[in-house]
């Protein structure tokens, strides 16, 4: 039998068992050693209490002598006030000290009086006493009180409050003692632990170390092995499905012809190809004329030319007689895409029209949930016949009315505000079409080998020739009110100058909850900035009295949305105080500053995006970042990023690092993060990349990796155990 898929009742006895299948869902005794320490604590940390430092993280074994519950006085809620004493044996002289639990419910349960336990936090005082305010603890056993000598880590689990993690260490302790390590199998090949050459302990061992070092450098070599484990799997697991759908589901070929409409675009383009798109357009076309389905996400920074890139696929299939649909994922940015295809199109886009233009042409057809039924009817048959060769369209071309004449190529433009299930529908309606996935988020490579790890990655550098950078500052309100008069008075004179503006606000109106997407704690979002009333503030700003001011946030209707955006693009409003509802696609490239309110309340790739909405022109931009924190506030050094560089793949990995990685990848891939046991896309991302070379090296040599089978069944172990993830790639 599996030893990885005992029960563990017969180890740890009914009740032990119990409580880690019903709190922590670890049933088995493979699942109770993959459960791993989330750090340790060294001996060597430990402090007397006299001895303690202010304002310095520290670690004390001591026993409980009070706790009391308590309400708060200024808030919902409750405290536990614990005051305890230390028994080391190297003090003749214990001390005492006060911590505070704010709603502590696992100190409420576990930290009686008597208890001993171990506690880790940082220092501070309070009413001039020295304490702790929510320590990490962990309850120890009376006969770890006679163990100080012992001078191995201690691992510390993610635990509880009804399995703490002194109960987890020990039943894992009774694991590792009864597997039969002999009748283990390694799911890693020892020749690519030998490539890696970096020492890695074999697996048996590994589980050791993780669990119980000798030292902090076991412990984190053997993580560096599980990372590099699951980092093998997933690359195998993902670089197999890529292969399967490229060599099982045939693809029409579109070849480019000499004088069709990609021809007659190139030769009429006011402007010269960047040389990343030259690049990208190179690889995507040879793409488009093979037999296999193209499946690539196209990234790059903010206005580098994406759009372009696309439609010039768009355009070799239609040469090639088929149809191209762009879907884009607001009725806003479809509109502002059909516009400027047709813009850029000119004369190629006049199909069915009376012109005197004489060369190749295809019609352009836009298809919105909002357009009347006639509307919609007139663009479902110029789509069912074939007649549209280019369509540009939202979610409702996901609708079972929409037929197409024959779809040959799919561009989802930022693909993160569309379900896999919509990109599936598409899929299974029009078996082998080509499908280009655009963002324009900056993905560290890690991440999207991660993430989109079964489509290949084109990176498009480089802006396009007459892009302006935008000169970011960060106002430091703080500092005095002079500081946002000023940022008033420069947008007064951009507009004086025939320029326009953003103000960007965290809410809609004073009743909502700002959107937290940092890592910060912001203690309170009451007074966040919001568009209802910024809006009426700049109107009575003396600044501003010429001005046209209006507002634009996701509780207007469609048609609201649109027509404020088109009187913004059109130039009868001067400022448009907005949400995070411009962060994609807006295109006005006499939009010039951008004010962003409160900018604390957003991740640093959003600030990115919405920075990009200005300099889009000849003229040169700028962007404030005005503030109210006050020096020394944490979030400053993420702020400090955004007005230092315009690197967003720098900003990017930031974000990854500082915001965690669970939201960033959780919401791209379906919950698929949570199932990353040590795997860090940034952290690790040498071994991502390491893991992906060996895995095309082996499929090369043999695609059903006959070598490997213990890989092989840990790829198929996987896909079993997460269904739901696998699932999603499969539709990926």
């Amino acid at each position: 039998m599996d030893p990885f898929n005992q029960p563990l009742a017969p180890l740890l006895g009914n009740k032990t068992a119990e409580h880690l299948a019903k709190h922590l869902g670890i049933t088995t005794t493979g699942q109770a050693l993959n459960y791993f320490p989330r750090r340790y604590i060294e001996r060597g940390e430990l402090t007397p209490i006299v001895q303690l430092p202010l304002g310095e993280q520290v670690t004390v074994i001591a026993r409980v002598l009070t706790a009391r519950k308590r309400p708060m006085r200024a808030r919902k809620g409750f405290l536990v006030d614990v005051t305890v004493t230390d028994e080391a044996a190297d003090t003749a002289l214990p001390g005492t000290l006060s911590m505070a639990f704010f709603n502590g419910w696992a100190a409420k349960d576990q930290l009686t009086p008597g208890t001993l336990a171990m506690f880790h936090g940082k220092t501070s005082t309070y009413r001039g006493q020295l304490t702790l305010t929510n320590p990490d603890f962990t309850v120890l056993p009376e006969e770890h009180e006679h163990s100080h000598t012992d001078l191995a880590p201690i691992p510390v689990y993610p635990a509880k409050s009804n399995v703490p993690s002194w109960t987890i260490r020990s039943a894992i302790e009774l694991v590792l003692d009864a597997i039969n390590w002999a009748a283990i199998s390694d799911p890693v090949p020892q020749d690519f632990l030998t490539d890696l050459n970096q020492n890695l302990p074999a697996l048996t061992v590994a589980y050791q170390h993780i669990h119980r070092p000798d030292n902090l450098s076991q412990a984190a070599a053997a993580r560096r092995r599980f990372a590099a484990q699951e980092a093998l799997i997933l690359q195998t697991l993902l670089a197999r499905r890529r292969l399967r759908h490229r060599t099982t589901i045939p693809a029409t070929a579109y070849l480019p012809v000499d004088n069709g409409i990609l021809a007659h675009l190139d030769a009429q383009l006011p402007f010269e190809l960047t040389a990343g798109q030259q690049e990208a357009g190179a690889e995507i076309a040879a793409e488009l004329h093979s037999e296999h389905p193209m499946s690539r996400l196209l990234q790059g920074e903010v206005g580098s030319g994406k759009t372009l890139v696309a439609l010039r696929a768009m355009a070799q299939v239609v040469d090639a007689g088929a149809q191209a649909v762009l879907v884009a994922p607001t009725e806003v940015l479809a509109g502002q895409h059909y516009r400027s295809i047709t813009n850029t199109l000119g004369p190629l886009a006049t199909a069915g029209q009376l012109t005197s233009w004489q060369g190749p042409s295809t019609e352009v057809v836009l298809l919105t949930g909002s357009m009347s039924t006639g509307q919609k009817q007139q663009a479902l048959l110029k789509i069912t016949t074939g007649q549209a060769g280019i369509v540009i369209a939202t979610h409702a071309i996901f609708s079972d009315n929409v037929h197409f004449a024959d779809l040959g190529l799919v561009v989802i433009d930022e693909q993160h505000r569309f379900g896999v299930d919509q990109r599936e529908a598409l899929r299974q309606a029009n078996p082998g079409v080509h499908m280009l996935v655009m963002t324009a988020t900056p993905i560290p490579r890690s991440v999207a080998m991660t993430v989109f790890g079964d489509l290949d990655v084109t990176v498009l550098s480089g802006l396009p020739s007459g892009r302006k950078p935008v000169t970011t500052y960060l106002a430091r309100m703080a500092h005095g009110p002079r500081i946002i008069q000023r940022v008033w008075e420069i947008i007064a004179e951009e507009i004086a100058a025939g320029r326009q503006a953003f103000v960007v606000c965290p809410k809609i109106d004073p009743s909502d909850t700002a959107s937290h997407d940092d890592a910060d704690d912001l203690s309170s979002d009451a007074h966040a900035a919001n568009v209802v009333e910024i809006t009426e503030t700049l109107r009575n700003i003396p600044v501003f009295a010429s001005a046209t001011i209006d507002s634009l946030h996701g509780r207007q209707d469609q048609q609201t949305q649109d027509e404020i955006m088109g009187e913004f693009v059109a130039r009868q409003i001067d400022i448009l105080v907005a949400t995070t509802i411009i962060e994609v696609g807006v295109d006005v490239p006499n939009a010039t500053v951008m004010a962003i309110l409160d900018p604390e309340y957003f991740g640093l790739s959003t600030l990115h995006q919405l920075r990009g909405r200005v300099g889009r022109g000849e003229a040169a931009a700028r962007c404030f970042l005005a503030t109210r924190l006050p020096d020394h506030h944490p979030s400053l050094d993420r702020l400090a990023i955004i007005e230092s560089t315009e690197d967003g793949f720098e900003i990017a990995k930031a974000d990854v690092q500082q915001r965690g990685e669970g939201d960033v990848l959780g919401a791209a891939q379906h919950g698929y993060a949570s199932q990353l046991k040590v795997l860090r896309v940034i952290q690790h991302a040498e071994l991502i990349n390491d893991a992906a070379n060996w895995v095309n090296q082996a499929l090369n040599i043999d695609e059903k990796l006959s070598a490997y089978p213990q890989l092989v069944a840990a790829v198929e172990a996987w896909e079993s155990a997460h269904e739901e993830s696998s699932d999603y790639l499969e539709k990926n």
